[in-house]
């Protein structure tokens, strides 16, 4: 199989590209960022699919900058929805398989138990919101031989991420505020690129004809920022003393969800996928991390 990766740069391709370079596979793997393809040229990402052909393409690309999604609307618009769209409309008339990475933030976060990707979604950012009309977008336009994918607090020893950040600033400062109210599970780049490859040989995705799906997939367990960053510094021996703080103690532009945690049973389930424990990877990122110094 020929499989595209859009993305290439980002924390989830750099990881999938990682373990593709070490495994013994016959199928074909192109990565791409921005200079071959960009999401945001509408025209751009039509004449790339006229010259190129795949049986499967994994979208891990997006506009992410969440505080910056709110005064840069149409841009975050055009690549996580309109490229979506236009993306998903060529997969289906050349019959590519697409997996299609969203978000945590299509919920509200006012569910005090794990959200079920059948519950109701209704996002309260920009990100969020342009995240969610790429998510239908795929649905509408695909209504079979798609995977859509929602994870949340992506970290990875690649580029900027919030254990990235709390490294830094753990050695550069006696001590930090950080956010305790709002709960969710931290995914480690390298597990979902696991469970995406092990999705991608699975019988139930490679059937032609099967029915889009919406699963969603985070690392166990839960934790707060506070506890998250707690955990960091406690695995590197940074002596950085961590406040509890509120989110109204802490401005941002932008509003985010209370609680995105994500019930997971239907991922695990339909392709016997074995998720680890946040803490577990957390502990796997660091050592990864060591390794590179």
């Amino acid at each position: 199989m020929k499989i595209l990766v859009i993305g290439k740069t980002g924390q989830l391709g750099q990881s999938i590209n990682e373990i593709v370079s070490k495994m013994q596979s016959c199928d074909e793997f192109v990565f791409v960022g921005r200079d071959e393809l960009d999401l945001s040229d509408k025209d751009g990402v039509v004449s790339y699919f006229e010259n190129n052909n795949f049986d499967i393409i994994i979208n891990c690309a997006a506009y992410t900058a969440v505080d910056k999604a709110e005064s840069e609307i149409e841009l975050a618009n055009r690549i996580n929805h309109l490229a979506i769209q236009k993306i998903a409309t060529i997969a289906n008339k050349q019959q590519i398989k697409l997996i299609h990475i969203s978000t945590d933030y299509v919920f509200s976060g006012e569910s005090n138990i794990p959200y079920l990707e059948s519950d109701v979604v209704n996002p309260i950012n920009i990100y969020g919101k342009t995240k969610l009309a790429g998510e239908q977008a795929v649905l509408e336009t695909m209504p079979t031989d798609a995977t859509i994918i929602r994870t949340s607090w992506v970290y990875s020893e690649y580029g900027n991420n919030f254990v990235d950040t709390m490294l830094r600033l753990g050695k550069e400062r006696d001590e930090l505020n950080v956010v305790s109210d709002q709960i969710g599970s931290p995914t480690y780049a390298v597990d979902l690129a696991m469970a995406i490859l092990h999705i991608i040989q699975n019988e139930e995705f490679l059937n032609s004809g099967q029915k889009t799906q919406i699963y969603h997939y985070s690392n166990e367990g839960s934790c707060s920022w506070f506890d998250f960053a707690k955990e960091i510094f406690e695995l590197t021996n940074i002596q950085c003393t961590v406040n509890p703080i509120t989110t109204e103690q802490y401005p941002t532009t932008t509003q985010r969800p209370r609680n995105t945690l994500m019930n997971k049973d239907k991922i695990t389930k339909t392709f016997g996928i074995n998720i680890p424990y946040w803490e577990v990877s957390l502990k796997t990122c660091i050592a990864a991390l060591k390794k590179k110094q």
